[in-house]
């Protein structure tokens, strides 16, 4: 009997890190046939080769090389590069994670008519000036089965009218993912971080901020990116900055410069990412998986975003908000405060219990043995939904 076959596109490390547990459990199962296909949007070694090694994912066995300078090149060029890729492999559903330009590689997957997965479905900031807002509404309405991590992001589905039956609630895999690379291998972690890997890096641990900053809106408006820049250049702490190959080229580009306690290096690899996050005095990042990741393992967060789909973080109290829009609103002394009084403090993880990955796994893999995709598309759901912004809580 041929083997069912799973395509699985993914495009990001952020995406890596995710599905590294759902990918080596469903490429270990002899009775389906996993194609794992890599965009390109990520494409050095630093942002995406490291990550399959440290995470001992296997490479993908095809690349798209799906690269551009904005938005609308990499979307357009995945789907006009996924398209004969799905052709020739027909497979029985093609899976997607998250809310990247890579997504938008559903409407190939749509034209040629095979079921969509989306894992990290129905998650909503309202806020659409977000590329990912848009993103990751197009593909839930395209989705055949949604897995969400929690259940407020499937009643946020159901208000758009998507069908409950389709929507599967897991849990975040992010838990797992922690769980598996860093506190299974605590030990090994803490080898790594001596006096000696932070002196290499101009830095003392535990006094210091990590920093990342990547996102459209922040970089790519001027005054914004000045504001952040504004903000890490009043604390009397370091600031450590693995930049991406973007944000560094934004900053060339506009004369834009780094405050003098900043220390801006290149991409690192999750382990070296995983030791700085965990030994930093706090975290300040646009990025909405590292605010999981500082939430399970911890460590305190400032978020520099108008609005957030992973509102449990600010619920708990594992992060604090920073709107870069409107700086006057958030003085940087009362910011770093915040920050502070987070330290020492400890809080429940709300993203879930560490069996995500397995539930993801399990369940796609009974679909696809079983066929169990096509159970959507209700005629008649009443859409009533809402835009509003989740500010903190401090």
């Amino acid at each position: 009997m041929e083997k069912r076959r799973l395509a699985v596109i993914l495009g990001i490390r952020p995406d890596v890190i995710r599905a590294s547990l759902i990918l080596n459990c469903i490429r270990a199962d002899d009775e389906v046939d996993v194609t794992f296909i890599w965009s390109g949007q990520h494409y050095s070694d630093n942002l995406k080769d490291i990550f399959f090694r440290e995470l001992k994912v296997a490479p993908p066995e095809i690349e798209l090389k799906a690269g551009g300078e904005s938005d609308t090149d990499i979307t357009t060029a995945v789907i006009a590069k996924l398209h004969p890729v799905l052709e020739e492999l027909r497979p029985s559903a093609a899976v997607f994670l998250g809310d990247t330009n890579t997504t938008m590689g559903c409407l190939a997957v749509a034209q040629c008519n095979i079921p969509i997965v989306h894992i990290e479905g129905c998650m909503r900031s309202y806020d659409w000036r977000m590329p990912e807002e848009k993103y990751r509404t197009v593909i839930d309405h395209l989705s055949d089965v949604i897995y969400a991590y929690l259940p407020e992001y499937k009643q946020q589905g159901i208000d758009e009218g998507l069908n409950p039956e389709s929507i599967v609630v897991t849990g975040n895999p992010i838990v797992d993912v922690l769980e598996e690379y860093y506190y299974k291998r605590k030990s090994r972690y803490d080898e790594i971080a001596t006096d000696e890997f932070y002196r290499q890096r101009g830095i003392t641990k535990g006094d210091y901020y990590l920093m990342t900053c990547h996102r459209r809106e922040n970089v790519d408006n001027l005054n914004s990116f000045k504001a952040i820049l504004d903000l890490i250049g009043a604390t009397d702490r370091k600031v450590y900055f693995p930049a991406s190959y973007r944000t560094q080229k934004v900053l060339q580009e506009t004369g834009l410069r780094c405050p003098d306690n900043v220390i801006m290096v290149d991409p690192v690899g999750y382990q070296e990412m995983l030791i700085l996050t965990v030994d930093s005095a706090g975290v300040i990042t646009d990025s909405g998986t590292v605010v999981e990741e500082t939430c399970v393992l911890g460590v305190p967060s400032l978020q520099m975003r108008k609005s957030t789909e992973r509102p449990q973080v600010y619920d708990v109290g594992s992060s604090v908000k920073f709107d870069p829009a409107e700086p006057d609103f958030y003085p940087s002394d009362v910011m770093f405060h915040k920050l502070e009084s987070l330290r020492g403090h400890t809080w429940e993880n709300p993203l879930g219990d560490g069996k995500s990955s397995q539930r993801i796994s399990e369940d796609l893999l009974t679909r696809l043995k079983e066929g169990g995709f096509r159970n959507h598309r209700p005629s008649d759901y009443h859409v009533d939904t809402h835009r509003s912004y989740r500010d903190d809580g401090l």
